[in-house]
């Protein structure tokens, strides 16, 4: 017999690699006599190698997509690359070559480690987003998000390397210096592309709901992040320190109740009446230096709960409208221009941030809430913000109402005098998608004479990405003496262009569109991405459970209200895997703690890995990294290819169920049980116990000896269920074997998944425990379905129950069908 070891592990795994793909075996076609199926993993970045997290994402898939296709769906699998973005701009720099021929080089060998993982895509759907093909359709839907007034430009703040002249995402800043160039980073303002996705808002949020097989804390984050809330805008005027008013400003609050109590206001640093109402005061440059510090740390330490809180006066005050109280302005660390206004009412006594800061400088606590069951709270004995419910106190007309109540009745009378208004806000910001980068899709505007954007006429798409660039200073496209100007084909005219790139979130948030049809003449054919679309399964790490997912359900919103899609959401279903570990840590090159998927498929074959990956723990669960677990996986494969080998014969099948008696007829109930608990676990994910199902059957195989023609036609049977089952999960080994039995011709990929019968689950013995005041005593087969009074015979007549009932009152006598009984005594 031929051994499942390493040399006859590659010749299988090339083997049928080459022969799905000669094939063309997972070719996806839309048609409508099948119930289509889409499965999909999130577009991944080509950073080189695959990791153990790749394996896994796609690995996960993978099953899905081999399961519904023996179901009989028409399944769609591909498979493509995120290929812009800077990581790769900046390994092509490090590297001395191109971001396209740095790219380029890192798919291909990502591409050939898929095909060794034997996964099961449609490569005729391969796409990347730094394809002309893909990016001018990038540029076809921003021009008509321009042309419905989503995609417009307004100045902003930005982190700017004044060293290397560009501007630094968030992460590019080390401890407020640029990543690259050492310089101390500033902050400035200038003008980028933002697309209107706050108009969408009310949507995205509302139609979360439509997600029912989400996971929870998903549909949790994205409505935190969108953060719809209530509340109350309030107009102060602000007055200099001789009481004159200089200007008006507005605040919103969720706690209106509050307001009798506001002590100050106070700004963000990045809000612009900072400088401005300091232009020219004694703490112009005292203030300008504050801004300057504060501005220069991320906000994750500004608004961390540990965070230190820190302010300065601005010289200038408001008048609180409910009471004619005039407070201080001041500017602090701890507010941020992304929320509301820019500027917060504070109200130290009843929110922790504006106590702790209140009282680090000194500033007055005015109670206006106080405890249910206390009469007084004291402001001098507080040692923490009062924040729950209460009864209102030091309020005016509103003193000895509830607090909720009193938020109702507050703003609405706010709302009569004129300087309130109920309002209705969102967390959510407009999102910028400008990036002063080269490998990115370029944004299809030009400026005209008077320098207002206009969109590229959309038969001169795409808008290329120039070759004769200089990378180091400043944005790479504007160094391009090519790119420079678009030229007027009718008039010969130049005009400037835009030298901004988009976010490469843009190429994320439709390729499952496009990978429906890759038609050069659109974007997909609106009737044949109906069919497919919305994705079945979607497949990816939770880290993209906001930004991602945000952005894809906005453009398919957008792209429904363009009249090209039909559907609200892109992904029916989705599952978040969890991470791989190694002894308790992530795995990551800087802790040299990586395993290698090469090193393992070398070594043990595609299949034990994926048999591994899957077995380890449940998709959603983070996975220990086990050496001995990969081997324990091999010797399952092992048994599989020895049973074929050893105990499958050529015999008639065609049996009746009258002809299968006794021990077979035990083993065709095992085969039916296996088949029930694989199917169920495959619709939960539960692909650990899907396999424990199948080791449990092979058990039993072992344990059944064919006395008999008949016996062996059982025994067919259960060995070719058992690489049924076991084909989405090793594939390589089940081509194989499949091949080896008489008459099985054609792929497994193209077979039937196999069903069970109820009514061979059935058996005709089972075991019963007896349980004596709840402990274990003994246990007897009976009858299936025997009933009360015979179970209570039995029971009561086996010798080891006896020792714990004889001479006792037998007080309750309880009894579950087929499982146990328990005797109650006293």
């Amino acid at each position: 017999m031929t051994t499942y070891n390493s040399n006859e592990i590659k010749r299988i795994e090339a083997k049928w690699q080459m022969f799905w793909d000669e094939n063309k075996v997972f070719k996806a076609e839309a048609r409508s006599d099948r119930p289509k199926y889409y499965v999909l993993e999130m577009y991944p970045y080509p950073s080189g190698k695959l990791h153990m997290g790749h394996v896994r994402n796609y690995t996960i898939g993978d099953v899905m997509a081999r399961y519904r296709r023996m179901q009989g769906f028409n399944v769609l699998y591909p498979m493509g690359f995120d290929s812009f973005g800077l990581p790769a701009e900046n390994a092509a720099i490090k590297n001395k070559t191109s971001p396209r021929v740095w790219t380029d080089n890192r798919m291909q060998d990502m591409v050939a480690q898929m095909k060794a993982m034997g996964l099961s895509y449609d490569w005729s759907r391969f796409l990347y987003s730094h394809s002309e093909e893909y990016y001018r359709w990038n540029q076809w839907i921003f021009i008509q998000m321009f042309k419905r007034g989503l995609a417009y430009k307004k100045k902003s703040l930005v982190n700017w390397d004044p060293a290397d002249q560009t501007v630094l995402a968030n992460e590019q800043v080390i401890d407020g210096k640029g990543w690259r160039s050492g310089a101390v980073v500033e902050k400035r303002e200038i003008e980028q592309w933002f697309i209107r996705i706050t108009d969408y808002a009310e949507s995205l949020l509302r139609d979360l709901d439509k997600l029912e097989n989400w996971p929870e804390r998903v549909k949790t984050m994205q409505r935190n992040w969108i953060g719809k809330s209530y509340g109350t805008t309030i107009k102060f005027d602000v007055v200099d320190a001789q009481g004159k008013k200089i200007d008006e400003l507005k605040t919103f609050t969720t706690r209106p109740d509050t307001v009798f109590g506001i002590e100050y206001v106070v700004l963000a640093a990045e809000h612009p009446k900072c400088k401005e109402w300091t232009i020219g005061k004694a703490n112009e440059s005292e203030i300008a230096s504050f801004i300057k510090e504060v501005t220069k740390r991320s906000l994750i330490d500004r608004l961390g709960e540990s965070s230190d809180k820190n302010g300065k006066p601005l010289g200038v005050y408001v008048i609180n409208p409910v009471n004619g109280r005039r407070v201080p302005l001041w500017v602090a660390d701890y507010v941020i221009m992304d929320y509301g206004t820019g500027a917060v009412m504070a109200v130290p006594a009843h929110d922790q941030r504006d106590f702790t800061f209140a009282k680090k400088y000194g500033l007055p606590v005015s109670v206006v809430i106080r405890p249910v069951d206390h009469a007084i709270l004291n402001a001098a004995d507080m040692t923490a913000a009062f924040v729950d419910a209460g009864i209102m106190v030091n309020s005016q007309q509103f003193d000895g109402m509830s607090s909720p109540d009193a938020m109702a009745a507050i703003s609405q009378w706010m709302e009569s005098q004129g300087f309130g208004e109920r309002t209705v806000t969102f967390r959510l910001k407009d999102w910028l998608i400008s990036r002063q980068r080269y490998w990115g899709t370029p944004i299809p505007i030009f400026y005209d004479d008077d320098g207002n954007p206009q969109p590229i006429p959309e038969d001169d798409l795409p808008v290329r990405l120039p070759e004769d660039v200089e990378f180091g200073r400043g944005n790479p496209l504007a160094t391009s003496g090519s790119f420079r100007y678009y030229v007027d084909k009718t008039t010969g005219k130049k005009y400037r262009r835009e030298t901004d790139t988009m976010d490469t979130f843009f190429d994320s948030s439709w390729y499952y569109m496009r990978y429906t049809d890759l038609n050069k003449d659109r974007p997909f054919h609106p009737d044949i991405t109906n069919y497919w679309m919305p994705v079945d399964q979607y497949i990816g790490g939770i880290e993209h459970a906001i930004l991602h997912l945000l952005y894809s359900r906005f453009f398919t919103k957008f792209l429904r209200d363009l009249g090209l899609v039909k559907f609200d959401e892109p992904f029916k279903r989705l599952l978040t895997q969890g991470m791989v570990l190694l002894n308790g840590e992530v795995m990551s090159k800087s802790k040299g703690n990586v395993v290698d998927p090469d090193a393992i498929i070398e070594k043990f074959g595609a299949d034990t890995l994926r048999v591994f990956i899957l077995f380890a723990a449940p998709p959603e669960d983070q996975l220990e990294w086990d050496d001995n677990g990969v081997g324990g996986s091999w010797k399952f494969l092992t048994r599989v290819w020895s049973l074929i080998y050893d105990r499958y014969q050529p015999a008639d099948d065609r049996l009746k169920d009258a002809e299968i008696t006794g021990p077979a007829r035990d083993m065709e109930r095992a085969r039916h049980e296996a088949i029930k608990n694989v199917s169920e676990d495959f619709e939960l994910y539960k692909f650990n116990t899907a396999i424990s199902s199948l080791m449990v059957l092979l058990n039993q195989i072992d344990k059944f000896t064919a006395q008999n023609p008949a016996d062996q036609a059982v025994l067919n049977r259960a060995c070719r269920t058992v690489l049924l089952l076991l084909a989405p999960i090793a594939p390589h080994l089940c081509e194989e074997l499949w091949q080896k039995i008489a008459g099985q011709e054609d792929t497994i990929s193209r077979a039937a998944w196999p069903k069970f019968e109820e009514a061979m689950l059935k058996r005709d013995q089972v075991k019963i425990v007896v349980q004596v005041n709840g402990k274990l005593r003994g246990q007897f087969t009976a009858a299936a379905d025997a009933g009360e009074a015979t179970l209570k015979q039995m029971a009561l007549a086996d010798e080891r129950v006896k020792v714990f009932v004889e001479g006792k009152e037998i007080k309750k006598f309880v009894f579950v069908p087929n499982k146990l009984v328990n005797i109650v005594v006293s």
